[in-house]
C-alpha cells in the first residue's frame, strides 16, 4: 500500500477546489478477491471516484463468531468482514489501489463500532462513517446511551491513529434516520450534532450528510443550511464537506426511473454544493447490485454532475450571507436546544430524545418518543404533521385529509413513483406532477 494517504476529506476538498464532484459506490463482498475487483473496477472508472469496504451484517452487530464461521465454510456474506479477514488480508486486498488519488472509506451500520475501527486501523485505513444516534435509532434496540458510550470510544481510538500527513475522517449518517418520511430540519441537526460530538471527541476531520428527499428545491435549501450550519458551529480548525445521498426509500423498480433519479441527485449534489455523492444502482429495488451495476451509476452520476454547470448562487441568504429558510431555521433550533441541554454531547444526546426534543418519525426503537410525524404537501415538500416535544410547529394543512393505509403507501411510494411515470415538462427528477403524491395527506398513523 502507498505511504502517501493523505486525509479523506482533504482529497474531497481539493476535488472540489478543482471543481469536480467525488462520486462513491456503497460497495461490499465477503470475497477478498471480489471486493478487490470491486475496487479496482470503482477506480478506473469514468469518474471521479473513492472506494467503499461496506462491512457484512454478522460484523456490523457483532456476531464475529457468525462471520467467522461463515468464512471458514466459504458462505456468501452481504459485505466485506473486515474484523474476521485480519489486518493482512485487507492490506493485501488494498495494495496499490488505496493512495493519494483513490481514498476508501468503510462503511458499517454498528451502534458498537469498536471492532470495526480497531480492524480498519489496524489495516491502515483511517476513514469510516456512522454516528451514535444515526447507526442506533434506526438499525436496533441497543440502548442509546450504550451507543453513546461506545461511539464514543470509537471516537477517540480512530482519531488517535492520526499520523503526520494523514488526518483520521467520521462521516455522520445523521442526514440519513430512517432514509424518508422525514422533515429535512431535523436530518441537518443530527447531522450537525453527530460531527460535533466527533469533534468533541477528538476527530479533525469530518463530513455532513443528506439524503435527497421528496422535492429538489426544499433538498437544495436542506444541504445549504447543512454547509451554512457547519460553518458556524463546528470548532475552527476541523475540516469538514457535506455528502449527499442518493434517495434512501423506496427505489424505482424501472431502470429509467432509478436512473432519472440518479442523475437528479448528482444535479442536485452539484448546484448545492455538496463534495461528495453516494449512489445507488439500477438494481437497488431488486437486488444486492453487481460490481458492474455500482461502477455504471458512479458513470451515470459523473456525466451527470458534469453538464450540470457549477453551482447556482444561495437564493436563500441575505445580504449579510446568512443562510435563511425554514430548513435552516428549524435545524438550527433543534442544535441549539440540544447543545443546551449540556455541553457534552455525551450526556446531552441521550437528554434531548429522553424529554422528546429530538424525536425521529417512524422510529420504533425504545428510546425514540415515537410523537412526531411528516407528511408530504401538495407541493411535494416533507413537512410536519407532529412535533411532539420538538420545539418546532407543526403544519396546520396537516389535518386537512386523514391518512388511511393506501395513503401511506402513497406516500412510501411518492418517489419512485414519479420517476418511474411518464416524464412532464419542468419535471427535474422531483419537481413537477403529481403522480403517486397524497394531498396534503399527514402520516400519523
Amino acid at each position: 500500500m502507498t505511504a502517501s494517504v493523505p486525509s479523506f476529506g482533504t482529497f474531497v476538498a481539493n476535488s472540489a477546489a478543482a471543481g469536480r464532484l467525488v462520486v462513491q459506490p456503497r460497495m461490499g463482498f465477503g470475497d477478498p478477491g471480489r471486493m478487490r475487483d470491486g475496487l479496482e473496477r470503482t477506480r478506473a472508472a469514468t469518474a471521479h471516484t473513492a472506494g467503499t469496504l461496506t462491512v457484512d451484517s454478522y460484523t456490523r452487530v457483532g456476531d464475529l463468531a457468525a462471520a467467522r464461521a461463515a468464512v471458514a465454510e466459504g458462505a456468501p456474506l452481504n459485505g466485506y468482514p473486515i474484523a474476521t479477514h485480519g489486518p493482512a488480508t485487507t492490506r493485501a486486498l488494498l495494495e496499490g489501489l488505496h493512495d493519494e488519488d483513490f481514498p476508501v472509506q468503510v462503511r458499517h451500520g454498528s451502534a458498537r463500532p469498536g471492532a470495526i475501527v480497531r480492524a480498519l486501523a489496524a489495516a491502515g485505513l483511517t476513514a469510516t462513517e456512522g454516528g451514535p444516534v444515526s447507526y442506533c435509532l434506526p438499525y436496533g434496540r441497543t440502548p442509546l446511551r450504550e451507543s453513546v458510550e461506545a461511539w464514543a470510544r470509537a471516537c477517540e481510538l480512530l482519531a488517535g491513529t492520526a499520523r503526520p500527513g494523514t488526518t483520521p475522517h467520521l462521516e455522520s449518517f445523521g442526514g440519513c434516520l430512517l432514509g424518508q418520511l422525514c422533515p429535512p430540519g431535523l436530518l441537518v441537526a443530527t447531522s450537525v450534532l453527530e460531527c460535533l460530538f466527533f469533534a468533541q471527541h477528538g476527530l479533525r476531520s469530518v463530513s455532513l450528510s443528506y439524503a435527497q428527499q421528496t422535492d429538489p428545491g426544499q433538498d437544495e435549501e436542506a444541504v445549504r443550511a447543512l454547509r451554512r450550519l457547519a460553518a458556524e458551529f463546528l470548532p475552527a480548525g476541523v475540516e469538514h464537506h457535506v455528502v449527499l445521498y442518493t434517495y434512501m426509500g423506496v427505489f424505482p423498480r424501472t431502470e429509467r426511473g432509478a436512473t432519472r433519479l440518479l442523475e437528479a441527485s448528482a444535479r442536485l449534489a452539484v448546484r448545492s454544493g455538496a463534495g461528495r455523492l453516494i449512489v445507488k444502482t439500477a438494481a437497488e429495488a431488486h437486488r444486492i447490485p453487481t460490481v458492474e451495476e455500482n461502477v455504471r451509476a458512479l458513470e451515470t452520476a459523473a456525466a451527470a454532475a458534469a453538464l450540470a454547470g457549477p453551482p447556482a448562487p444561495d437564493p436563500a441568504a441575505d445580504a449579510d450571507g446568512e443562510a435563511c429558510g425554514e430548513v435552516y431555521e428549524e435545524a438550527r433550533t433543534l442544535v441549539e436546544t440540544v447543545l443546551d441541554l449540556h455541553p457534552d454531547l455525551s450526556r446531552a444526546l441521550p437528554a434531548a430524545f429522553a424529554r422528546g426534543l429530538l424525536d425521529v418519525p417512524f422510529c420504533l426503537h425504545p428510546d425514540n418518543p415515537g410523537r412526531s410525524r411528516g407528511f408530504i404537501d401538495s407541493a411535494g415538500r416533507l413537512r410536519w404533521a407532529r412535533t411532539g416535544a420538538m420545539p418546532i410547529p407543526a403544519d396546520p394543512a396537516a389535518d386537512a385529509v386523514p391518512l388511511t393505509a393506501d395513503g401511506l403507501l402513497a406516500s412510501l411510494r411518492h418517489v419512485s413513483d414519479r420517476h418511474d411515470g411518464e416524464r412532464r415538462p419542468g419535471d427535474d427528477g422531483g419537481g413537477g406532477g403529481d403522480r403517486g403524491r397524497p394531498r396534503t395527506a399527514p402520516l400519523t398513523v
